[in-house]
């Protein structure tokens, strides 16, 4: 049998809630960032949720639990694919306006993850500017929401925290073992037992 010539991350899972306590009415957005070595084989790249009111409960959460599912393929980890999130909303003038842009890498481990991402949104640079947009109803926002995956220009834009968004992740792994990757961390690799611990014996001491 031919040794494999690329390897499978598998990526389910659920964009489950956000944080946005001045707001209501968000609805989400999210697309996959990877490098020239990966591809998309099944699945979506890009999706957009249904709009959800902010919970009436102390936690005041916007709950969508939208489902994500993607198959990747790829000769190596370098451009190791990136999840980017973007939610938006109504403004006052009922125009879309974006709440917040947030970005994380999929975990590079397999099993169940859950993650919590801080949220931002750009700002404008200056005072005239920023009055200009909020009357024309149009906020800063990035053209590519791919941009905040990436570190090329974000030196030179201003940006403000606003909110969480919570995520999780199913991750599966085929072949990677067998192209020379090892995908465990050292400690699961070569667990440290303490002495003492069941199942195990302390040294004999010598006489």
């Amino acid at each position: 049998m031919a040794a494999p010539s690329v390897f499978l991350l598998m990526v389910s899972g659920q964009i489950e809630s956000a944080e946005f306590p001045e707001f209501d009415d968000i609805y989400c957005k999210y697309c996959f960032s990877y490098g020239l070595d990966w591809a998309i084989t099944s699945g979506l790249d890009e999706s957009i949720t249904q709009i959800t009111k902010k919970s009436r409960d102390q936690y005041q959460r916007f709950v969508w639990n939208f489902p994500i599912d993607a198959t990747f393929k790829s000769t190596s980890p370098s451009g190791w694919p990136q999840l980017v999130v973007y939610a938006y909303g109504l403004d006052a003038f009922g125009t879309d306006v974006v709440r917040g842009y947030g970005v994380c890498h999929i975990p590079i481990t397999p099993g169940r993850h859950r993650l919590r991402i801080p949220m931002f949104v750009p700002e404008s640079s200056s005072l005239l500017q920023k009055l200009t947009a909020w009357f024309l109803g149009r906020r800063p926002e990035y053209v590519n929401p791919r941009v905040v995956a990436q570190g090329e220009g974000r030196e030179v834009t201003r940006v403000r925290t606003q909110g969480f968004l919570s995520v999780s992740f199913n991750v599966i792994m085929k072949d990677m073992k067998k192209l020379g990757y090892d995908i465990l961390p050292s400690d699961v690799q070569n667990p440290t037992i303490p002495a003492g611990v069941a199942g195990t014996e302390k040294p004999a001491q010598a006489s």
